[in-house]
């Protein structure tokens, strides 16, 4: 469900504009030039509040972050703590995630995070996640040879499903854990997972790396998905009639 739109929304975008990239496909293979001086490019899809945005730009300051987000009332707040923090290396999309090789050329991305996406628990709607096999072959499309996508959710059927999808793509699963914190807090996180942490609720954690036998857009229609329903986060069947 979608935020209602906040009535100061508009004018608290305009106060950020500086950091919002509106014409993505006209940079398309030259962000580096626009934007010099970075190491690298990440791109992280659906950045909500931008809590791990933030922090991870706080901690490397040699990348450039790139977030995309499609709720501009999330998106706003992200920001506004980029904005406070005053760092100079975070660029925001609205936009969508279906469209990535519009935006970028092939191999100019190095990294994408996916953290907590929405699960779209019925089977009919399993085309939405963002582990689906359209998205993946978009994440290829747009990564170079060993880059990665970084993959978290508490939402453990979503992270058997997506594991499952990921392999059947080809990309190399590494460091996959299901307590990513067993032994306390690792990386950083995003504001679902500190709270998740706090209640003791366990965490996936999975690293895909392209290889020569991941697929991309030129590999033809990715497959049809069937019988895709998931059990929610809680464990809670999900009624469906597919």
């Amino acid at each position: 469900m979608r935020m209602r739109r906040k009535t100061n929304l508009d004018s608290r975008i305009e106060k950020c504009s500086e950091l919002m990239e509106t014409s993505a496909q006209d940079i398309r293979g030259a962000w580096a030039k626009k934007y010099p001086g970075f190491k690298e490019l990440r791109l992280e899809i659906g950045c909500g509040k931008g809590t791990f945005t933030v922090e991870t730009a706080k901690r490397e300051p040699d990348i450039l972050m790139v977030a995309l987000e499609k709720e501009q009332n999330a998106m706003v707040m992200a920001m506004e703590k980029v904005q406070s923090a005053g760092l100079n290396n975070v660029i925001f999309i609205d936009g969508d995630a279906a469209k990535l090789s519009e935006m970028f050329a092939p191999g100019e991305i190095s990294m994408i995070y996916l953290n907590f996406s929405d699960p779209w628990p019925k089977s009919r709607d399993a085309k939405f996640r963002l582990t689906a096999p359209a998205f993946l072959r978009s994440y290829s499309d747009v990564l170079p040879m060993d880059g990665e996508i970084r993959f978290k959710t508490d939402n453990t059927p979503l992270f058997e499903w997506s594991c499952d999808m990921l392999s059947s793509e080809g990309w190399q699963l590494r460091e996959l854990t299901n307590d990513l914190h067993a032994n306390g807090p690792a990386g950083v996180m995003t504001d679902y997972e500190l709270r998740f942490y706090a209640e003791g609720k366990k965490i996936n954690r999975v690293i895909a790396v392209k290889s020569e036998n991941t697929k991309g857009s030129a590999a033809g229609a990715p497959p049809r998905l069937r019988n895709a329903a998931l059990s929610d986060a809680r464990g809670r069947a999900e009624k469906t009639d597919d």
